[in-house]
């Protein structure tokens, strides 16, 4: 008989087949926010460790304070560290956002050997720590928030994650940047790095999923930050239009955010001016892009722009820098100009090359498909092969498909 040595690992550690290994013990579970829920890709897995970042201000701590309360009123016990708040500060965010549950257990430390304290204590099935740059450990030296204390922290929560299957979800801060703040390491530790951005000048904010383990990184999830905390948004498409009638220089487009498409409207204002440089504002699109647009409009469509100012804006505050948008500037700007409508039931998909062809898009039985799913019964795309032969179609009462 073989021999079983002393060190041999235990029987639920031991390498077996993958086929013989069962999914059964890892069931996803909601964390009560759909729009974050679906950034995951349908859930938290248990032992999994998330890196939510963003900048300063968006919105992270009032995010994962929903997520807290709201799994804690599904039946999970919820311990929310705060290294950067008082229990007092936290509690009275929750009371404005209606966050009281008696299943959702504070903390305020930044020792992590008493954050492991308080796990052992409560017990939980979900952990929140905010955030990983303000928590120190003892067993390194240096302040917190150095990439030697950052490094030990975050292994020492995601080993805590792996062998109890508890999830963790950990704030990280951003640089200047954009980037997360502390050693690259971090990222690839955990399981799923998010991103949450939005404009400080608007309510609406974004949830990318930078990496994940176990689902897709192509899922957006969107939020309105509201006086009551922030609120999931899960149908953005009136965001970004105009609710007045039908006015010269606007267009709407199809953008994509992650795998949703999303009507886009793009104003334009044209204005003559003598002076020797016209001024070029552009907001919410690629300025570059915007100026080579203008460039083409007057080589292969005939309108020129070189003696006017151009002022061109998106509706909402998003950002629609993708090269699908080439074809709605092109058209806002020339009705602009030439003060000709599009009407309310006419989008326009497709990038510009500088032949003054309208090239393909990514995606673009998805983006015609919600177009028509929100009444947009013809899309001015590449099947109009050229910029010219698409304005023309515009300017006249033409019904035939494009």
């Amino acid at each position: 008989m073989r021999q079983i040595s002393a060190l041999a690992p235990p029987q639920e550690r031991a390498a077996r087949p993958i086929t013989q290994i069962s999914t059964a013990d890892a069931p996803r579970r909601t964390s009560g926010v759909g729009e974050f829920d679906r950034v995951l890709g349908g859930g938290i897995v248990p032992g999994a460790a998330v890196l939510l970042s963003g900048e300063p201000g968006v919105g992270k701590s009032t995010l994962l304070l929903e997520v807290a309360a709201q799994s804690a009123r599904a039946g999970q016990r919820v311990l929310y560290a705060s290294a950067e708040e008082s229990t007092a500060q936290v509690r009275l965010r929750a009371e404005r956002t209606g966050a009281l549950h008696d299943e959702l257990y504070l903390a305020s430390e930044t020792d992590l050997a008493t954050i492991l304290g308080h796990i052992d204590e409560v017990r939980p099935d979900l952990v929140i720590v905010d955030s990983v740059q303000t928590v120190a450990s003892s067993l390194t030296d240096g302040a917190a928030g150095q990439p030697s204390q950052v490094r030990e922290v975050a292994s020492t929560l995601i080993r805590i994650a792996k062998e109890r299957g508890l999830p963790i979800i950990i704030v990280g801060h951003v640089t200047k940047d954009g980037q997360v703040a502390g050693p690259r390491m971090l990222e690839h530790l955990v399981d799923v790095v998010c991103h949450f951005e939005g404009d400080r000048q608007t309510a609406l904010r974004f949830v990318r999923a930078l990496k994940n383990r176990f689902g897709p990184t192509d899922e957006v999830g969107c939020f309105e930050m509201t006086g009551e905390g922030i609120a999931e948004v899960p149908d953005p498409s009136g965001l970004f239009l105009s609710r007045g009638a039908t006015e010269p220089g606007t267009c709407v487009a199809i953008a994509l955010e992650g795998r949703r498409a999303l009507p886009v409207e793009v104003q334009a204002l044209t204005v003559s001016t003598q002076a020797p440089n016209p001024r070029r504002v552009v907001n919410g699109l690629d300025s570059s892009r915007v100026a080579m647009v203008l460039a083409i409009l007057e080589r292969r469509a005939g309108i020129k722009t070189s003696d006017l100012d151009v002022y061109v804006s998106t509706v909402g505050g998003v950002r629609f820098t993708e090269p699908a948008a080439d074809l709605a500037v092109a058209i806002a700007v020339a009705g602009s100009i030439g003060q000709f409508r599009v009407p309310h039931t006419i989008a326009a998909v497709g990038e510009l090359s500088l032949a003054g062809e309208i090239r393909p898009v990514t995606q673009a039985a998805q983006r015609r498909s919600e177009a028509a799913r929100l009444g947009y019964d013809r899309v001015v795309d590449d099947r109009a092969e050229t910029l010219r032969a698409a304005l023309d179609r515009l300017r006249t009462t033409e019904r035939a498909p494009f």
